[in-house]
């Protein structure tokens, strides 16, 4: 036959494959046949039977015949009764029904399947559920349809609960069609089969491979996919589980033979094989599983049985090339697939069909069969702590011949007996045992223990492990896994033999014990291939009770689950597990919970300042439970807005000069945050900016709106889109800020930079577009003309306001609500809210479906309950407070659901948890609409609010279901009620309709929350001095300015406080001075004693309190707080206790003129009359005039703030500063050395150099190190020589009036035409300070 010929009829054939697979697929619309109907007697077996009328051939569906149904001999749930359908069928649907007129039926049952009648496999719901509900009484059919179809030939059926007042008693029927399998067998000897795909143009973009496949064995290589450019895809079994790798380099020959060339040897693959996915696990229990390999392009999905995983594979693979199954020449041979493969299809062609009818693309070598070798091995599962196997030991001891035990063993647990047998002669016991994952092997007597050995590790693993125990000719040897797990070998000094009975994984209960103690935990786990003194021992006959005993095992199976495959455990969360149950570690994933679900972090910078966090950096997590991982931010919060602060590679001022080998600068920035990150950070934002700067001599920017820009930049998702606008400008109109305001150097231009002049000039603003953000990457142009110089500055992204944090809506009703479609949250799902309210009750939050339910509601004014039904009947978490929670304050709930536990949390109480049923139904089926302070079952609804209500994390927008719903308003206002306790020190809460602020006009502190103590370094020639303005003054002046700034001139009684620390003494602290001659003096004495001193009545002597706190002027930080109401004065220091004093003047401060902080200037005119208790040179003038050296904080003078005034509000304050001031926070308590220098910033410390007109560049980072390196020198020189020289003449100037200090921090010198101010969040952990002058 040529080619041509061979062409056509492969055609031909694929032809006739397909349209037969075509059909098939059409048939399988209806698998509902009935099976059992038509079988003779011979297809039914049982455990036993009451007699001949209740044997198993009358067990069908609504038969009358013999005595109406199956009845086993005795009622236990060790009976069975068993189906063979004659050959492998699809099931789809059970039937049950009791015995005919009788009161036998059973209401439980377990459902098991079986290719051979042997090694069973139990069919389970969900995964999970292993029992079937049954009937309610005899004639009445219970139908179960399979959530999955099951492919057996026999079927078991095993009795857990029957009527009590009856027997077991059963019809039955089961529902499916008929099965066509295609299997191939391979016995690990290099047999395989090799398919060559058509090539051409015309190969379908998308290809799959499927199969199933079954084996005992837990290693080896299913197939390897060869494609393109020596690239490989291989699925091979490692420790039971099936890993996806790619191998670079040809792993197999290319020519039409799988044989190598004569003379050539077979090499591996060129590098390390990469693992892709890995995928199901104990796939080595000789049970079907399916795999699915389905390619699109670089994308492949690998499905193992109902689990899938996205892979990405690398673009050059295309196509396969070729596909080998079962053994692949190049690698190990001990690596070939050892099992059966059943229906191997490449794009729904049969490829053992292609063979058969000779299609020259497949060809098979080696020794493949047709059929598929089915191994007996029988297993015994040990599920409970009751379940024990009890076989009869030999007389046989270690001196004629020896004791021999051997058997295989898989579990999860770490612990658990293995075997026990007393020893006759010694009068002893053997304990085989695990611990700690380990086997442990002891011997003991009376008490004592005479030998003890140990091998093997990890053995919890779920693997098989075989153990060996033998003793004779006075050695004792226990091996695990054939050595290569360990050897462990002892000498006894006595012999060893097994008389009496041998019990495996436990022991009797207590009144049948039989002589076995168990001081160990039970075993829970598989075993098989017993054998005693070498011979196997058939474990059918302990099933029909011929040999040895047993409790609660499961014979002929192993009920082994890997409940971490795949794992219930999120967010990277790692799972472990024993028999029967599963654990997360949820350690630095950032998430808790029994699944890693709920999110430790908050989701935005606006959650963290309301729960009173103050600037700092801060891990957020946008979308709380969802896949996108927390990401770290600066979260600024020393504004009115909480700005989201997120950096990338380069927000300094860079230099940028001409470079050979280009006209174009191209400069990309990293964030810190990834794509998803920013893009979820940003869409939850009310408002985003970046700042964008370009700074440049003779270098133009967008040069007119009819010309092509010469610079431009990337914004947006992804690589960003091309922007032609500068900051401060509208997108798409290729212009600067200054265009757009008309304030252009050039008139002619839209940049002041297009203006090409040769002084330093710049365009810059800010990008507010979040459609645009971030700046991606930046390109500049014009930078090679002689003369050419330029600096660019991306800033931070900068985002304020949380769109989902303040969604609100109010019900004003109890018959009102909100729907939103169904909620999906089958395996898990979290529900967060605030609420308030003064009702006492009402739903929060309902969804119903047909059966299961889920609802959240306030159930008294002291409890929340969260209830829910996923077919095991309604759970509860009860939620308690011991405050009521209908008190109209911001109450918080979040509610969790998982396959685990149910948790409930109420504000920051602890949280309450219900666990789940173990083996109970875990998804949760909605299908109704979600109703939000309502319900659809006519429960009282909810009046009140709700607020930033997230599922899954996903916010649901209240406001905008609200504007459309009657009986719901939109927004919530009245935040103060909740959040107002956060503002301190006097304070003041201010609403708003999103939020709240705290007003500090009226503390001496400053920050977000008022809690930022003002202070300052005062040096002998410091003077704060601030007027109070006389009465027809305050009368003109109708701005509503700070009440902290002016105040009334009469007074009958003063507030003063303040915070100090010094070492001076005497020292004058504060002084506030009359027009009448009347003064308040605060001062230290020489004794270290504060005194405070009052003239009311200038007729009159000074009047002196002193403390009794001694010595104040010891360098710590102490507070003051003095009270005056007429005549009566109380003065408390620090924490000690509170002082009273009397004064004999008539109790009124008249005409107040000034109050001086530090030293007191000649003009303010101190009291003149020395104090007898101070040396003639100390009187208060003389004090005065010394000044005062230490730190001054927080100073209070009613409701005057003076030191705040001065250092935030110098231009709009009465005040004048003289001599160095100095902001420190020296007045905090954490301060350690409020003198140092780096905890202050002078205020006449103005560094940085003027050189010749251009851009002042902090750190600046430049295209040429040498050149950087060499302006970095010159800058540092200069500025250090200017510094100096500033000082030095600083020191010769006696005061500064406070507006002259104030225009050198705040207006740009005409040196520098521009001015940098770095972050103060660059660093992480950074304390941000705030610098005034």
């Amino acid at each position: 036959m040529d080619v041509g010929t061979e062409g056509v009829a492969g055609i031909i054939v694929r032809f006739l494959l397909l349209l037969c697979s075509s059909r098939g697929t059409t048939g399988e619309e209806a698998c509902d046949r009935p099976l059992v109907s038509n079988l003779p007697p011979s297809a039914f077996r049982s455990s036993s039977q009451l007699s001949g009328s209740h044997a198993p051939g009358f067990a069908k569906l609504n038969r009358r015949e013999g005595a109406g149904g199956w009845s086993p001999l005795v009622s236990d749930r060790y009976q069975w009764l068993e189906v063979d359908l004659g050959e492998r069928t699809k099931i789809t649907a059970v039937a049950t029904q009791g015995r005919y007129g009788s009161s036998d039926w059973l209401s439980s049952y377990l459902l098991m399947f079986s290719d051979t009648g042997h090694n069973w496999k139990q069919y389970r719901q969900e995964d999970s559920i292993g029992s079937f509900p049954g009937n309610s009484n005899a004639d009445s059919v219970v139908q179960y349809k399979l959530q999955q179809p099951a492919v057996a030939r026999f079927l078991r059926l095993l009795p857990l609960d029957w009527n009590p007042s009856g027997r077991i008693g059963l019809r039955l029927e089961t529902y499916g069609c008929p099965y066509a399998s295609d299997v191939l067998g391979f016995h690990g000897d290099g047999g395989c089969l090799v398919y060559r795909p058509s090539p051409g143009p015309r190969r379908a973009s998308r290809e799959v491979v499927s199969l199933k496949f079954k084996t005992l064995r837990n290693c080896g290589t299913l197939l390897q996919a060869e494609g393109r450019e020596g690239l490989g895809l291989s699925l091979e079994l490692e420790r039971g589980k099936l890993l996806l790798l790619l191998r670079r380099g040809s792993t197999s020959s290319s020519s039409s033979s799988l044989s190598p060339p004569p003379g050539s040897t077979s090499s591996s693959s060129s590098s390390e094989p990469q693992l892709l996915a890995s995928l199901g696990s104990l796939l080595d229990d000789q049970q079907w599983h399916r795999v699915v390999l389905e390619q699109r392009s670089a994308h492949l999905n690998l499905s193992v049985d109902k689990h899938t995983e996205k892979v990405q594979i690398p673009e050059e693979f295309r196509s396969i090339e070729q596909l080998s199954v079962g053994a692949v020449r190049s690698l190990d041979s001990g690596r070939n697939f050892h099992g059966c493969l059943e229906n191997l299809l490449h794009n729904n062609v049969k490829l053992k069909q292609l063979f058969q009818h000779g299609d020259p693309q497949v060809d098979v070598k080696g020794n493949v069969t047709f059929w598929c070798a089915e191994p007996v091995s029988v297993a015994v599962t040990f599920p409970g702590p009751r379940s024990f196997l009890q076989l009869p030991g030999t007389t046989a001891s270690s001196s004629s011949g020896g004791v021999s035990v051997g058997f295989q063993f898989r579990t999860w647990n770490k612990a658990g007996l293995l075997l026990t047998f007393d020893l006759p002669q010694q009068r002893g016991v053997v304990w085989l045992y695990l611990s700690e994952a380990r086997l442990q092997l002891q011997v003991h007597k009376g008490g004592r223990v005479l030998l003890e050995l140990s091998a093997g590790s990890v053995l919890n693993d779920g693997q098989w492990h075989s153990v060996d125990f033998s003793g004779g000719r006075g050695r004792l040897t226990v091996s695990v896994d054939k050595d290569e797990g360990g050897v462990a070998q002892a000498t006894p000094s006595f012999p060893v033999s097994m008389g009496g009975q041998l019990f495996f994984g436990g022991c009797p209960a207590a009144d049948d014990s039989a002589g076995c103690t168990n001081p160990f935990d039970v075993f829970q786990g598989c075993m098989r291939l017993i054998s005693l003194q070498n011979r196997p021992t058939d474990l059918n006959l302990v099933q029909q009770r011929l040999l040895g005993n047993y409790s609660q095992l499961q014979i002929d199976m192993c009920g082994i689950i890997d409940r971490c495959s795949p794992s219930r455990c999120e967010h990277g969360g790692l799972c472990s597990q024993s028999w029967t149950v599963f654990l997360c570690n949820c350690s630095d994933s950032g998430y808790s919970g029994a699944t890693c679900h709920s999110s430790v972090y908050e989701q935005s910078c606006e959650a963290y300042k309301h729960n009173g966090n103050t600037s700092g950096h801060f891990y957020i997590d946008v979308d709380g439970s969802g896949p996108i991982r927390p990401q770290l931010v600066y979260c600024n919060m020393t504004e009115e807005k909480t700005l989201m602060v997120l950096q990338h590679n380069n927000t300094e001022l860079t230099r940028v000069r001409p470079s050979a080998g280009g006209n174009q600068l191209s400069v990309h920035f990293q964030y810190s945050s990834n794509e998803e990150q920013l893009l979820a950070a940003i869409s939850q934002s009310e408002h985003c900016e970046q700042e964008l700067s370009y700074h440049c001599r003779k270098s133009r920017l967008l040069n007119s709106l009819e010309g092509s820009p010469f610079s431009w930049w990337l914004g947006g998702p992804g690589p960003g889109r091309v922007q032609t606008y500068w900051g401060g400008a509208q997108p798409g109109s290729q212009q600067c800020s200054c265009g757009l305001q008309g304030d252009c150097v050039d008139p002619q231009h839209y940049c002041n930079c297009d203006a090409d002049r040769t002084e330093w000039t710049e365009d810059s603003g800010l990008l507010t577009r979040k459609e645009n953000l971030p700046i991606r990457s930046l390109v500049l142009g014009d930078l090679q003309r002689p003369g050419s110089e330029a600096a660019y500055r991306v800033g931070p992204l900068r985002c304020h306001g949380d769109k989902s944090f303040w969604n609100a809506a109010f019900f004003d009703k109890e018959t009102s609500y909100l729907h939103f479609p169904t909620f999906h949250g089958e395996l898990s799902a979290d529900i967060s809210f605030l609420f308030k309210t003064t009702a006492s009750s009402g739903v929060f939050l309902e969804n119903l479906g047909i059966r299961d339910f889920i609802r959240i509601q306030l159930s008294s004014s002291t409890q929340v309950l969260f209830s829910f039904d996923v077919g095991n009947g309604p759970l509860e978490v009860r939620a308690e407070s011991s405050v009521p929670l209908n008190d109209n304050r911001w109450h918080r709930v979040r509610a969790e659901r998982n396959v685990k536990e149910a948790s409930l949390q109420l504000d920051e109480l602890p949280v309450s948890t219900q666990e789940a049923p173990a083996d109970g139904h875990f998804h949760l089926q909605l299908n109704s609409q979600l109703f939000i302070g309502g319900t659809a079952s006519r429960q009282k609804g909810f009046r009140g609010c709700i607020r930033s209500l997230q599922l899954n994390g996903v916010t649901l927008d209240l406001e905008e279901r609200a504007r459309i719903t009657p009986g719901v308003q939109p927004g919530c206002p009245g935040h103060c009620s909740s959040y107002g306790s956060l503002c301190l020190n006097q304070g003041g809460c201010v609403e708003r309709d999103a939020g709240f602020y705290c007003d500090c006009s009226r503390s001496a502190y400053s920050g977000v929350f008022c809690h930022t103590e003002v202070s300052a370094i005062f040096k002998p020639a410091t003077s704060v001095s601030y007027t109070f303005r006389e009465p027809y003054e305050l009368v003109r002046n109708s701005s509503a300015l700070p009440s902290s700034i002016f105040s009334d001139v009469t007074l009958r009684g003063e507030n003063v406080s303040l915070s100090f620390r010094t070492n001076q003494s005497p020292a004058l602290l504060l002084y506030v001075s009359s027009y009448y001659r009347e003064h308040l003096a605060l001062l230290i004495n020489k004794h270290d004693v504060l005194e405070v001193r009052y003239r009311l009545d200038s007729s009159r002597d000074v009047e002196v309190l002193r403390s009794s706190v001694r010595s104040l002027a010891d360098g710590r930080l102490h507070s003051v707080n003095i009270r005056r109401l007429t005549d009566s004065v109380s003065v408390q220091i620090d924490q000690n206790s509170r002082e009273d004093f009397n004064l004999t003047s008539d109790g009124e401060f008249n005409g107040i003129r000034s109050l001086v902080l530090g030293r007191v200037l000649e003009s303010e005119d101190p009291d003149p009359d020395p104090d007898p208790d101070l040396d003639p040179d100390s009187d208060l003038d003389r004090l005065a005039s010394l000044g005062f050296t230490g730190c001054l904080s927080v100073v209070r003078f009613n409701s005057i703030s003076p030191l705040k005034a001065a250092l935030l509000h110098p231009d709009t304050s009465p005040v004048v500063i003289s001599g160095p001031l100095v902001r420190s926070n020296c007045g905090s308590a954490a301060s350690a050395n409020p003198y140092a220098a780096e905890n202050t910033h002078h205020l006449s410390d103005q560094s940085g150099s003027v050189v010749s007109g251009q851009p002042l560049v902090n750190a600046i980072r430049t295209d040429s190190a040498l050149i950087g390196g060499v302006i970095a020198v010159v800058v540092f020189v200069v500025a250090t020589g200017l510094v100096i020289t500033g000082r030095f003449l600083y020191r010769r100037k006696e005061t500064y009036r406070n507006r002259d200090v104030t225009g050198v921090q705040q207006e740009d010198s005409r040196d520098f035409p521009f001015n940098r101010q770095p972050d103060s969040h660059n660093v992480a952990g950074e304390n941000p300070k705030e610098f005034f002058i």
